[in-house]
């Protein structure tokens, strides 16, 4: 459940210049916004600076912030935008630097989930993701991780619930199948 009220208090507060109630906002959803990010981009390090971008965004925009929505709905909406704005630059990036990134790759192992099991699971579960079309990643993670309502969703993505719940329907077939779930069903 989201507080909704407690949230349009905080943003009246944060409006009318108590610093501390942006603290109090970015505190309740920062880990919501990290994972978010996270599955969106595939990784720790990108979703990292997703979450800075997304922000330095709130704190500049959240007076212009009208109440139509969840102060959550609204979120992530912009995080989802800027996670696609980032995987949109680092496609660019790439086809600049096809090999520039791979010295990163050793401080990865250090950064994710220790335990080897779950950090495994968890990476084939980012690589799966990445394959979806964006669309569908984006309401398979909404509806899964994030457990959204289709219409939550539908309010983020403004796709209608039944457009949402075919999207939905072909990433979790699709998912099955890719992480070798989807056999004798």
């Amino acid at each position: 459940m989201h507080d909704s009220n407690n949230d349009f208090d905080l943003v009246k507060s944060f409006t009318n210049g108590d610093e501390s109630a942006f603290n109090k906002i970015v505190f309740k959803y920062q880990h919501k916004i990290y994972w978010h990010a996270r599955r969106m981009t595939g990784n720790h390090f990108d979703a990292d600076e997703v979450v800075q971008e997304v922000l330095m965004v709130l704190y500049k925009s959240i007076k212009n912030f009208e109440q139509r929505s969840s102060l959550y709905t609204w979120i992530y909406k912009i995080t989802t935008t800027r996670s696609l704005n980032f995987i949109n630059r680092r496609k660019l990036k790439e086809s600049f630097f096809a090999d520039a990134d791979s010295s990163f790759n050793a401080d990865i192992d250090n950064s994710i989930i220790n335990n080897i099991e779950a950090r495994e699971k968890l990476e084939k579960l980012d690589k799966v993701l990445q394959q979806l079309p964006v669309k569908q990643r984006e309401i398979f993670i909404l509806r899964n991780f994030d457990e959204m309502s289709y219409e939550e969703i539908s309010e983020i993505t403004g796709t209608s619930v039944g457009g949402l719940k075919a999207n939905y329907f072909h990433a979790y077939k699709k998912i099955l199948d890719l992480m070798g779930e989807g056999n004798g069903g």
